[in-house]
């Protein structure tokens, strides 16, 4: 993406929209059945709403053009976003779930009409399996050759990756539900319906961390992807009056923006005007080639090897 404007939010709207169905049958059938594990499902699936809520809220935010109190956009405000969503997802949606799952075994109810139980979590599994395949061909989209695990923790599409998450854990959720459900059912023990439910939370805890410890390194100050730094190189080394690359700084600013800066030296006898003419040459080649790069300072020096003599 070039930059936030073209950043896409059909992926968001997608799931929040798959939610508030699930959620809705998710619901009426956790209270006719009395199943933990359900219950849980149905608060992973009205919690997911609002973080998708959310989500759209930070990518609407990215958009806002740069200002005086925010000369650099707020690009940054999707990952302070994402970042809420995980927290969110490991608060109301684990630990909840976790709790749930320890109430129940210490007092079982019976779990009643499995066969609707099974079918909701059936339905919805068919939704939310579509819906993370569907995030999965958009990230083999942009990925590239990069393989699909290595570009999780390099990707600088948070909400992407948040919405990705939460879809295969709830998609990994829905399965545990169906399982202990079948097993309450066919041992008529309601414990392994209680189990059901602590399962699904360490799964959502899990991927709550995996997203915030992702998300933070992004809402701090990450690198550009590696590619960036290389252009930089690539365009120097191509531009007959530019001698070399004596340091470069790349930082990702949101979703398809980044910050680069760069100090250069110069050959012997170049004037100011062409040092100039030649800066100004080097951020277009530069842009021409990443469009992801939104902000560019060049900063010409000589080597310390030069100084020292």
């Amino acid at each position: 993406m070039s930059s936030s404007e073209d950043h896409s939010t059909s992926h968001i709207v997608q799931s929040l929209l798959a939610n508030l169905a699930i959620a809705a049958g998710k619901g009426v059938v956790a209270f006719l059945t009395g199943s933990g594990a359900l219950l849980a499902e149905t608060l992973h699936s009205a919690a997911d709403c609002g973080n998708q809520l959310l989500l759209l809220l930070g990518v609407n935010r990215a958009r806002k053009k740069p200002d005086a109190s925010h000369p650099l956009g707020y690009g940054r405000s999707l990952y302070f976003w994402s970042f809420l969503v995980a927290l969110l997802l490991f608060s109301g949606g684990g630990v909840f779930s976790i709790y749930e799952g320890i109430h129940k075994l210490g007092h079982p109810e019976p779990v009643e009409k499995v066969h609707l139980g099974l079918g909701i979590l059936g339905f919805s599994l068919l939704i939310e399996g579509g819906a993370t395949l569907s995030n999965i061909r958009e990230m083999n989209k942009r990925r590239g050759q990069k393989p699909f695990f290595q570009y999780l923790k390099d990707t600088k599409d948070s909400d992407l990756v948040v919405v990705f998450g939460e879809n295969a854990a709830a998609s990994l959720g829905l399965i545990l539900a169906s399982l202990a459900l079948t097993a309450a059912w066919l041992t008529h023990d309601p414990k392994w319906d209680a189990i059901g439910s602590i399962a699904i939370g360490v799964v959502l805890v899990a991927v709550a961390v995996f997203l915030a410890v992702e998300i933070m390194s992004l809402l701090i100050g990450e690198s550009a992807d590696p590619e960036v730094e290389v252009a930089v190189r690539q365009v120097v080394a191509a531009h007959p009056k530019i001698d070399r690359v004596l340091h470069v700084i790349t930082v990702q600013q949101g979703p398809g923006e980044v910050l680069v800066c760069v100090k250069v030296s110069f050959y012997d006898g170049v004037t100011t005007n062409e040092v100039c003419a030649a800066i100004n040459e080097f951020e277009a080649s530069l842009r021409h080639r990443r469009s992801d790069v939104r902000w560019c300072f060049v900063e010409p020096d000589i080597p310390r090897t030069a100084q020292v003599a």
